[in-house]
Formats: C-alpha cells, sequence, structure tokens
C-alpha cells in the first residue's frame, strides 16, 4: 500500500468517526417539548349603550355680506371738483357725509333764476288777485296767474333739489368697497361713481337641505310679517383668521322663504350686528370682514330617548356590532336619527345596556367570538396576583 493511498484511508476515518460521533450526540438530544395549538380571540374596545338627551346641531357655510349695500350714481351732470380723503376701497365714513362734490356753478344759477321767476310770478299773482277783488280782472286771469305762480315754486324746488345732489353722501354709517371716479372727471345723469355698505349688520346666507330643516326652528312668515325679522335658533360662526380660528355669535333671522329650484335647499339667513367692530361696544371681538368664508354651526332641537355612539362604529350600510355577554358578535341594522362628523344619533336597532364594538374588524361574522379590553384587564390582574 502506497502513502498516497493510506493518507486517503485516514482521511476517510476520520469522517466517518465524526458522523458516528455526531449521530450518537443527536441521538442522546431529547425530543422538543410538544405544545397545544392556542387560537387567540381578537381584542375589541367595547362602549355601553346608554339613552341620552341631546341637543342636535346642524352645520353649514357661508359667504359674510353687507346688509345694506348701495351703487353710488350720479343724479345730475357735471365736473368732480372734490372728493373726500375717506373715499378710498376700505375708507369708513358717517352718515350723510358728503363724499364727493359735482360743480355746482350751473346749479346755484338755475336757483337764482328760480327765485327771481318766482318772484315776478308772486307780483303777477297778488296783482291779479287785487284786480279781482275790485272787479276789473277775469277768473280766468286770476287762475293763469295762480297756475304760473305755482310752477315758478315748482321750478324752484327742482332747483334746489339740483343743488342738492351736487353732493353725493348717504345716509348711513358706511364703508366704501370700491371708488370708480376720481377727481376732475366730468359725469353725467346716472354714471357710476362706487359701491359702499352699511357697517352696522352683516348677514350670512346658509343653505339647509329639507332633512336639515326637520331639527331646525326657523322663523316662519307670520314672524317675519309682523316684526320684519323673527327670533330664530343661535348660530356660531368660525373661520380662520390671521392662522387661528376665529368664532363669532349671531342668530337667523328669517329664511328667505322660497326652495331654490337649481340645488333645492332653503336658505336661512344670520344677522351679526357691528362686523367690523367700529362702535367699541364689545372689547376683545375680532372683526369680520366682509367676504369672509364662515362655517355655521346651529342650534338645533333637543331630542330625548336616543342612543348617541361614535361616528366611526357605524358602518356604511347603516350597521352597527353587537358585542352580546357571551363575547360574540352582532351585526345589527340600526334606525339613525342623525349623524354628523363625530357621532351617530341612533332611535332603535339596539337598546341600553349593550355593548358596541368601537374596533374596525376586517371582516365580521355573527358569532365570531372576541375578546373585550375589559376582559384582559381582568386576565391581567389575575395573573398578577397568582404570581404575587
Amino acid at each position: 500500500m502506497t502513502r498516497k493511498t493510506q493518507r486517503y484511508l485516514l482521511i476517510a476515518g476520520i469522517f466517518a468517526f465524526a458522523f458516528v460521533i455526531a449521530a450518537g450526540l443527536s441521538q442522546m438530544k431529547p425530543p422538543p417539548e410538544k405544545k397545544d395549538a392556542v387560537t387567540v380571540d381578537l381584542l375589541v374596545d367595547v362602549m355601553p349603550l346608554r339613552v341620552e338627551t341631546v341637543d342636535l346641531t346642524v352645520a353649514s357655510q357661508g359667504t359674510v355680506r353687507p346688509r345694506t349695500e348701495t351703487v353710488l350714481s350720479a343724479e345730475i351732470s357735471g365736473a368732480i371738483v372734490s372728493i373726500s380723503h375717506k373715499f378710498i376701497p376700505g375708507g369708513v365714513f358717517h352718515e350723510n357725509e358728503v363724499l364727493m362734490r359735482i360743480d355746482p356753478t350751473n346749479y346755484v344759477v338755475a336757483v337764482d333764476q328760480a327765485e327771481a321767476l318766482l318772484q315776478q310770478r308772486q307780483i303777477e299773482y297778488d296783482g291779479a288777485a287785487k284786480l279781482r277783488s275790485q272787479g276789473y280782472r277775469a277768473e280766468s286771469e286770476y287762475a293763469s296767474a295762480a297756475a304760473a305762480l305755482a310752477s315758478a315754486k315748482a321750478e324752484l324746488v327742482r332747483a334746489d333739489r339740483n343743488l342738492e345732489r351736487t353732493y353725493i353722501r348717504v345716509p348711513y354709517d358706511g364703508m366704501v368697497r370700491s371708488k370708480e371716479t376720481d377727481l376732475g372727471q366730468y359725469v353725467s345723469t346716472g354714471s357710476r361713481l362706487g359701491v359702499v355698505f352699511a357697517t352696522d349688520q352683516a348677514e350670512i346666507r346658509l343653505p339647509l337641505t329639507d332633512k336639515d330643516l326637520a331639527f331646525v326652528d326657523l322663523p316662519d312668515a307670520r314672524d317675519i310679517s309682523a316684526s320684519g325679522e323673527g327670533a330664530g335658533p343661535r348660530v356660531t360662526l368660525t373661520a380662520v383668521q390671521r392662522g387661528q380660528t376665529t368664532s363669532w355669535e349671531g342668530h337667523i333671522v328669517r329664511s328667505e322663504g322660497v326652495v331654490d329650484e337649481k340645488t333645492r335647499v332653503t336658505y336661512a339667513v344670520v344677522r351679526i350686528d357691528d362686523p367690523y367692530q367700529l362702535s367699541g361696544s364689545e372689547v376683545g371681538v375680532t372683526p369680520l370682514p366682509m367676504g369672509t368664508f364662515v362655517a355655521a354651526t346651529i342650534a338645533g332641537k333637543s331630542v330625548q330617548g336616543v342612543l348617541r355612539i361614535p361616528r366611526s362604529a357605524l358602518r356604511g350600510n347603516g350597521q352597527i356590532i353587537i358585542i352580546n355577554d357571551d363575547n360574540l358578535v352582532e351585526i345589527r341594522s340600526v334606525d339613525i336619527l342623525r349623524a354628523d362628523a363625530d357621532y351617530a344619533y341612533l332611535l332603535g336597532g339596539a337598546v341600553a345596556g349593550e355593548r358596541i364594538c368601537l374596533t374596525a374588524i376586517e371582516n365580521p361574522i355573527n358569532g365570531m367570538r372576541v375578546r373585550t379590553g375589559d376582559e384582559a384587564v381582568n386576565h391581567a390582574v389575575a395573573a398578577s396576583d397568582e404570581k404575587g
């Protein structure tokens, strides 16, 4: 036997010996412990149902608009000779304050002419009346003088009125929305000068669906016709201003009384007093500019005997999941009175004391067993007591 063969045999013997040793060690190792498979039920959160009396709210939205808005137009012709420094967009003015003046020269002359004509007609009338009393003048001549005098008086009234129209002013405290003329511009009768609005009150039109109307007490036509406005529900308006959410309080004063033919909604009108806080009667209240888009929460009716549940616990097809006393799933169809972004209000389909499932179950099946949060806590407490 050669050396090379001896070497191969030695190597083979080493491998064989190692294999025998490994097989022996594996036979000496005890078999793994067998454990029974444990099925763990799904852990869910539950909430007991209870009967409540809830004050429902109705959500809507709208844009703040002035209650009174005026398009200023020239009633006479002439050049603009003066403009108030307040007659600019955003300028605030007072009642009957002169905003601009049209050149009054021709109208002053017209007043002087009308006064002179009136004096002449008055003298003629007085003479005709004196002759008539003495029997020297016919009745027709006296009537003609009286008519001429009346015409002269009317002409003077017209001239005075035209002179007054050279002053452009409005009968309320307000703000300028737009300026559409300037100093030196010639305007004719009917020319548009600008747009102003009153700052005493603002209004917001809130669209309400037919379902919303079932939960809101709006003033009816009789209330509005009797006093011009009705006492409607309270409304909280919210909007984001300067990066912060701000709220204002108002109330519904009327509905517009008709259903919009295109959208099939009814508009309720909310009124806000002193939106710009110009009177200074309320300290710390943020002004509410015209054109602000606001969200509205309307105080609705109070309803008794309802079950309030989180909106997330309501399934899309009007169902909820009840966990019975045996921790088994029961899928129920419920009678929903109303639902908003946070809650759903139930009138039937469940009773007080039953537990509703708050955890989203992907594919719930009637009779499916689950574990509740209370049960898991009780088991943990029991295990802790045993270790103690």
